[in-house]
């Protein structure tokens, strides 16, 4: 830790900008396309890899989620990446640890509903992060919509002078949005689950015909997730895309929301909607 900010206290005072990438390793094409956003927007690239027991609930996979962290640092220098930041637990809660950041409204619908604790562990760590880096520019991916939206208004609340940036949802070739979860998936698992965006898409196309009717929509959206047998829907909400207040009908910016298991597999994808 002590090496990383003499690090980052050099490039600030030779007047480059730093730019963090937090990710949880078993990194793949989506984590190198927000490395890249990075590399635009800043002089110098750090990406931390914590898999972070804080944002785990019981029974969750904390055991079982993927760590590779030789073939993570590997793709990183690939990427021309300054420093790969790889603290331990020890590291990110010191012995003792008593403290927790907490952003409230944001964090308490959509996946905060049912994974209580989730995003308090995920603004904690992320708080640590920007304490322990100091950078100019975080980025993030729009995949974890609300994600996104609860460290933008930690940033802005907390006032951290970084700015958050959310990089596009990156998708294999058959529209699955890429996460280390798909690993988990068995084959026809993973067949099914292109049923997210294939339920993201019909909602587009409606919206593009002209309806904006949430409860319509999200009748659509339910029945193309249960055509699929090992499909169990955890949630498809249609909210503000900034607020992520409920929303009755697609206004200037909606978010569409899915949150889909597959034989314990927990996926998550989003859609932003527009009218017209």
């Amino acid at each position: 830790m002590a090496s990383l900010r003499r690090w980052v206290e050099a490039e600030r005072s030779a007047g480059r900008r730093v730019a963090l990438v937090p990710t949880m390793g078993a990194l793949h094409e989506g984590h190198l396309s927000l490395v890249r956003i990075a590399r635009q927007r800043a002089d110098s690239v750090v990406v931390s890899i914590f898999v972070n027991p804080a944002q785990f609930g019981p029974g969750e996979d904390f055991d079982q989620y993927p760590r590779d962290l030789d073939g993570d640092a590997g793709l990183l220098a690939e990427e021309g990446v300054d420093v790969v930041f790889a603290p331990s637990a020890a590291d990110m809660y010191p012995e003792g640890d008593a403290t927790r950041v907490r952003v409230e409204r944001l964090t308490e619908g959509l996946c905060g509903r049912s994974r209580p604790g989730h995003f308090e562990g995920v603004t904690t760590v992320v708080a640590r992060l920007f304490n322990a880096v100091r950078p100019h520019v975080a980025v993030f991916g729009e995949k974890d919509y609300q994600q996104l939206a609860a460290i933008r208004r930690m940033a802005r609340d907390l006032l951290f002078d970084v700015e958050v940036v959310g990089g596009p949802t990156v998708r294999e070739a058959d529209g699955l949005a890429m996460s280390s979860r798909n690993a988990y998936l068995a084959p026809a698992a993973r067949l099914q689950a292109t049923a997210l965006q294939d339920a993201l898409g019909e909602a587009r196309r409606r919206v593009a015909s002209g309806e904006t009717d949430a409860r319509g929509l999200l009748e659509a959206v339910r029945r193309r997730i249960a055509k699929e047998p090992l499909a169990e829907l955890d949630y498809a909400e249609l909210r503000d895309a900034d607020s992520l207040e409920s929303v009755d009908r697609v206004g200037r910016r909606s978010v569409l929301a899915l949150a889909v298991r597959f034989e314990g597999a927990r996926l998550i994808d989003n859609t932003v909607l527009e009218t017209p």
